[in-house]
């Protein structure tokens, strides 16, 4: 936990932004869990250490954490997971099951060079991909 958090620290001094404690704590608690968080639910544990922490504290934190790419975002549920290995630009793919709501995270280039080849032939560059799957896993089956 202390290495990702201080990798963190350094990744936004490095571009010039200041990991407030507040964010710090606010990464610190989507790193420790095991599965995603939403924006009350983080509310909810900030206040065990920040108890005057309100819904706008939370959601500029997480702003601050997805511009810095030190968290995803789960678009289909409004979740939130930590990112490991932020720092550089990589696709991601979520595969999100449906039954217990675990989160894997993959990395999978044949995905994204297909969907970029896709969206060339049709004049559009893709900047961004997240894709996320839902479906059932293997503790679940």
């Amino acid at each position: 936990m202390k290495t990702i958090i201080e990798k963190a620290k350094a990744h936004c001094e490095n571009n010039g932004a200041r990991f407030t404690p507040l964010r710090e704590e606010v990464y610190r608690i989507l790193v420790a869990e095991d599965a995603p968080v939403g924006a009350y639910d983080l509310l909810d544990m900030l206040r065990k250490s920040n108890d005057s922490a309100k819904p706008a504290t939370i959601y500029r934190s997480l702003d601050f954490l997805l511009d810095f790419g030190l968290i995803h975002k789960l678009e289909s549920t409004n979740m939130y997971v930590a990112c490991h290995h932020f720092g550089c630009a990589h696709p991601v793919q979520f595969l999100i099951c449906d039954t217990c709501g675990d989160v894997a995270e993959i990395q999978s280039t044949a995905i994204h060079d297909a969907l970029s080849a896709q969206a060339e032939t049709l004049g559009f560059t893709v900047k961004q991909q997240t894709i996320e799957a839902h479906g059932i896993c293997t503790k679940c089956c």
